[in-house]
């Protein structure tokens, strides 16, 4: 792959191009492709600008200079993209220039350079490549703005006032123009129960988003354990745990790196989102954000999507969207009670400081594509096609695998009622039925687990007998509905070895009162999921 980024294209671009091409092309439009963000940000938007107009020959420029560009050639091949190594550029000529990167250094002409922001734009602080120092997000290098080449889009009348206040040159080279990514979220909004589905999230469920950005500051640099922490401490009846990753810190670390952090959230069920076009439609399933001040994390807030910040670094831009959100959200405090907070967020008055971000943020939203389009056809000196607007497309589901949890971790809390059998309620199948001793009680659980928990049905597991159920040393005999076995009481007890937290938790029942209780948990690990028991083996009438 490197060989073929390093020989220059002979087709649509080259010496010789129109002997070989099909398309004649009447202008060349250049993508300079720096960064995984940057490249997906402009493959999403440019296809629905530049629909059925033959008339523009597109080609991507691989520029490698950046520190994040791991990844790039494989989104631009997996895409279809023709590819030339970024020394042809000089030799070519466009008529334009597009990039969603403005650290790209374009060698000298005339044509104009479009810069698209890769996320909301102008919202914070991040490290300049050129100098030991920090600038604002979006801004290109003073070059492009002195010779009157560049264009920067933006998304609300304010960032102009900003982009101003932060660099004087960049007077009178913004352009509104939306933003297609909220654009396309909005109208995607009507399939979320697809999206869901498609993540094996019901309706009884909620996803709850992790996302960090990139850097010391984001979620992740902060609390790397957090998704882990989260997982433990959220039910698994009620709750799925999704995490959006910057793919600056896939690029950085490498995917390898990222999933051994991850290691005992991912063994713990975390759905973790491929770093290119898929977080959009994880996003629109969800139900709260844990985030920091990246900007998938102020997408959610602007969907409506209930907010709790992990992190929030000092790199926000004062007065924009990204700092009043950070202000008015509440933050998940470490050391606390983890389900407590995410329960809270999602009342009304923790979400009322926020409830306005999109306003702040997105100026027209539905006509971003359509701007887009006449800006673009204007620098290419073009007229635009009479096609009709260019369409806002809805996404596609996608679905992200995760690992099979196979070890539970069950606490239990039995009491004693009054005497009498008891059998177990709300058991599909058999029915496992609980006979005392003399003068003994039937065990009733009611626990509750602060690490993990799942509802759970209070009788034996559906196994061969050859290894379930155990035969418990216990004043409790169990016996089968409509049967009159029971099983021998002088065996020995001993641990269960089913993965089931239904069997771990009629084990618990089973054993209540006996002399030798074991543990009530099943194959326990350090990244063991906790379930409990919240059935009631209430008394029946003999």
């Amino acid at each position: 792959m490197a060989m073929d980024t390093e020989r220059p294209l002979r087709v649509p671009v080259g010496r010789d191009a129109e002997r070989w091409r099909t398309f004649p092309g009447e202008r060349t439009l250049v993508v300079a492709a720096r960064t995984v963000v940057s490249t997906t940000r402009v493959l999403e938007c440019l296809p629905a600008v530049l629909r059925d107009d033959s008339r523009v020959s597109v080609v991507f420029a691989y520029d490698p200079t950046s520190a994040f560009n791991d990844g790039v050639l494989d989104l631009l091949h997996d895409s279809g993209c023709r590819v030339m190594p970024w020394s042809q550029l000089g030799d070519v000529s466009p008529d334009l220039v597009l990039t969603a990167s403005e650290n790209v250094d374009v060698p000298e002409g005339t044509c104009p350079v479009l810069v698209l922001p890769h996320g909301i734009g102008f919202q914070k602080y991040v490290p300049d490549s050129r100098a030991d120092r920090v600038r604002l997000s979006g801004l290109v290098p003073d070059a492009l703005l002195e010779a009157g080449r560049a264009w920067l889009a933006t998304s609300h009348p304010d960032q102009d006032e900003q982009v101003l206040a932060a660099h004087p040159k960049a007077a009178g080279r913004t352009l509104l123009v939306g933003d297609p990514c909220f654009d396309e979220l909005a109208a995607s909004a009507a399939l979320r129960p697809a999206y869901r589905s498609a993540l094996g999230v019901g309706d009884d469920r909620r996803l709850v988003v992790v996302s960090s950005t990139w850097g010391p500051t984001s979620l992740l640099g902060e609390h790397p354990d957090l998704p882990a922490r989260l997982l433990a401490a959220l039910p698994h009846d009620t709750y799925r745990v999704a995490a959006i990753v910057h793919p600056n810190v896939w690029a950085a670390h490498g995917a390898w790196q990222l999933r051994r952090n991850l290691a005992a959230a991912l063994d713990a069920g975390l759905l973790l989102v491929p770093p290119a076009h898929a977080w959009r439609s994880v996003l629109l399933a969800s139900d709260l954000v844990v985030g920091d001040h990246g900007s998938v994390t102020l997408y959610g807030a602007a969907l409506g999507r209930p907010v709790l910040l992990g992190a929030f670094g000092s790199d926000s831009v004062p007065g924009t969207a990204a700092e009043v959100l950070g202000r008015h959200a509440p933050r998940l405090v470490p050391g606390r009670d983890a389900r407590g907070q995410v329960e809270a967020a999602f009342e009304p008055a923790a979400r009322a400081g926020y409830a306005g971000v999109a306003e702040r943020a997105f100026s027209e939203p539905g006509r971003a594509l359509v701007r887009l389009r006449a800006v673009l056809y204007e620098l290419l000196r073009l007229p635009e096609p009479s096609s009709g607007p260019p369409p806002v497309r809805a996404l596609a589901p996608v679905r992200v695998p995760a690992e099979p949890v196979t070890s539970w971790r069950v606490r239990t809390r039995v009491t004693v009622r009054d005497a009498g059998r008891a059998r177990s309620s709300g058991w599909s199948g058999s029915r496992p039925r609980w006979r005392p001793a003399t003068g003994r009680s039937p065990p009733v659980c009611s626990s509750t687990s602060p690490v993990r928990t799942r509802s759970a049905t209070c009788g034996p597991p559906r196994a061969r007998r050859s290894s379930w159920p155990p035969r418990p040393q216990s004043p409790w005999r169990p016996r089968r509905a409509g049967s009159t076995r029971r099983w021998p009481p002088g065996r020995a007890a001993s641990r269960p070895r089913s993965r089931s937290a239904r069997a771990a938790v009629w084990w618990a029942c089973a054993t209540a009162g006996s002399s030798r209780r074991p543990a009530p948990t099943a194959r326990t690990a350090p990244n063991a999921r906790r379930r409990s028991c919240t059935r009631t083996c209430a008394p029946v009438s003999p």
